[in-house]
């Protein structure tokens, strides 16, 4: 059965998350601090064993055994190896000699006592920060979950238990709010010591953090038969994300995008409505970064391996797709497949033959055109000569008319005349 004793320091060690070995350091350093103080001599040192079972402490007097006397700095705490003999046979030269001082009666007093409890009290706070930092420094490059604790300025606290992380300004995701209260998941960045114990710094602008959602979304990643090679992330606005798998049976897009979305969606909704878009990993250079550029489609790939650059060539109406908004689409492949990307519109022999067609194709039109153009004055010239001629015609008929007229005129005059007479 546990004693009030070892009771309490059981529930030390719960609340704070410390081992017992921590309580009882600090338990043995601060009776030997409360012994010096009413029993021993300025100078001196003094180790203790503390027994939790029973709650009992057995004093030492330590000494650091020199040869000779010109070795000696400290007097009350070294001791010549001749005089240290007398105590103990097998002694050596830098052994530490322990004398046992304990009283039969140990009482401390108020002062002493004032010592004890904050030696206790330091040791056991030095316990918990440094329990603090080997534990977070396990977990750095995970994700875990949070509360919002206080907001100052910019700076988010949020609570992780034990201990608070920091969410400073350039881990945030650009446009995203936060309020106390509010649960997040987060991204171990990097574990500090500091004089205040581990600090922590956390991020949601990370691009591991949509690798390790991915993870929890889908089980095909967590049991490893379908991978991500690759991760390029743009915060707040987009990412993308390059997958592949060691089963052939498996589909590593549809994997990561679940039915009607599910999957994907619910990375997205952790990420604040970010856009995602998942690619197919290839060890084939030139099929890597196609597919890294869609939804734009690639006519061709040059590569340079000494300079890692890619010249893509795309068509003319593809070109403003493959860059994508303020260049984004490409600043993401180049991200997503560590190679420098130049895009151009389409150059080049096929270009070239194409358009050739095209110069062909109008000047047929051209040519078809003309020979209507002609066809159509040919037969609106013939059209003017008839109509001329009729013209003519008509104007012929007219003077000869006249010139009959006229010959009958004199004949009917005489006739007149003839009659009269």
């Amino acid at each position: 059965m546990l004693n009030e004793f070892e009771l309490a320091i059981n529930q030390i060690c719960e609340e704070k998350g410390i081992p017992k070995e921590d309580v009882k350091e600090a338990m043995e350093m601060a009776i030997a601090s409360a012994y010096k103080k009413d029993y021993g001599e300025k100078g001196e040192h003094y180790e203790s064993k503390f027994d939790l079972k029973s709650g009992k402490s057995t004093i030492y007097k330590v000494e650091e055994v020199v040869e000779t006397e010109e070795e000696i700095e400290k007097p009350q705490q070294q001791i010549l190896l001749k005089d240290a003999k007398k105590k103990k046979k097998d002694v050596k030269v830098g052994d530490e000699l322990k004398e046992e001082v304990t009283p039969d009666e140990m009482e401390f007093g108020r002062i002493a006592a004032q010592t004890a409890k904050q030696v206790i009290t330091q040791k056991i706070r030095e316990a918990e920060k440094e329990t603090n930092y080997k534990s977070f420094k396990n977990k750095e490059g995970e994700l875990i979950n949070g509360v919002v604790q206080r907001i100052e300025k910019q700076t988010i606290f949020v609570d992780l238990g034990f201990i608070s992380g920091i969410l400073l300004p350039s881990e945030q995701i650009r446009g995203e709010r936060y309020n106390v209260g509010q649960r997040l998941k987060v991204y171990i960045k990097e574990v500090n010591k500091s004089t205040r114990g581990a600090e922590i710094i956390l991020s949601r602008s990370e691009p591991k953090i949509v690798k390790k959602l991915f993870e929890l979304e889908v089980p095909e990643i967590a049991s490893g038969v379908v991978e991500i090679k690759s991760v390029a992330r743009e915060a707040g606005s987009r990412s993308k994300i390059a997958v592949m798998t060691t089963s052939e049976e498996i589909d590593p897009i549809g994997a990561c995008v679940g039915q009607r979305g599910s999957r994907v969606q619910t990375v997205i909704a952790e990420l604040g409505g970010e856009k995602i878009d998942i690619i197919e990993w290839d060890d084939n250079t030139v099929k890597f970064i196609t597919n890294a550029l869609s939804p734009a489609k690639v006519m061709s790939v040059k590569l340079n391996e000494v300079d890692k650059h890619a010249l893509v060539e795309v068509a003319e109406d593809q070109l403003s797709l493959a860059i994508g908004k303020e260049g984004q689409n490409v600043r993401l492949a180049v991200k997503l497949t560590d190679w420098r990307i130049d895009i151009v519109k389409e150059t080049g022999e096929r270009a070239s033959e194409e358009n050739k067609d095209k110069v062909e194709e109008k000047d047929k039109v051209v040519d078809e055109s003309d020979k209507k153009k002609e066809l159509q004055n040919s037969k609106s010239s013939v059209e003017k000569t008839q109509k001329t001629e009729e013209v003519e015609k008509k104007d012929n008929k007219k003077e000869d008319k006249s010139k009959v007229i006229k010959k009958k005129e004199p004949k009917s005059k005489n006739q007149k005349k003839d009659s009269k007479k």
